[in-house]
């Protein structure tokens, strides 16, 4: 009987999360990011602003402030942003993923200069 119900609860938990991975994380809002990178560390913010899988917003750190664009598809996320380093333009690129409503992780590449992890938690 144990067995039975262990089952009979174990279902719809796994639909229920078969179904959150399927539909897209709406991630809209306001996030404070950690960012590690070989070439130091920051607290960028960025807002996102999200419809269906585009993903629009702003960055907002140490090396001032810029648009974005990116997709956001499943639990997948991508947005790309352009950053002037010194006289050099750059193009970043942040990928990961979303862990649940209010936190999401993965990797940053700013051009050929740096790097390196960061992880997210949305601002209340």
């Amino acid at each position: 009987m144990l067995e039975r119900m262990t089952r009979s609860l174990a279902i719809p938990a796994i639909l229920l999360a078969a179904a959150w991975l399927a539909t897209a994380a709406d991630i809209t809002g306001t996030w404070s990011f950690e960012v590690q990178m070989d070439a130091g560390a920051g607290t960028p913010v960025f807002e996102f602003k999200q419809s269906g899988e585009k993903l629009t917003g702003k960055y907002q750190g140490q090396l001032g402030e810029a648009p974005l664009e990116g997709t956001v598809s499943g639990n997948n996320i991508k947005f790309i942003f352009k950053l002037s380093l010194g006289d050099e333009p750059v193009e970043v690129t942040y990928e990961g993923v979303i862990e649940g409503a209010d936190s999401m992780k993965g990797k940053a590449t700013y051009g050929s200069f740096a790097s390196g992890t960061w992880t997210a938690r949305r601002k209340k």
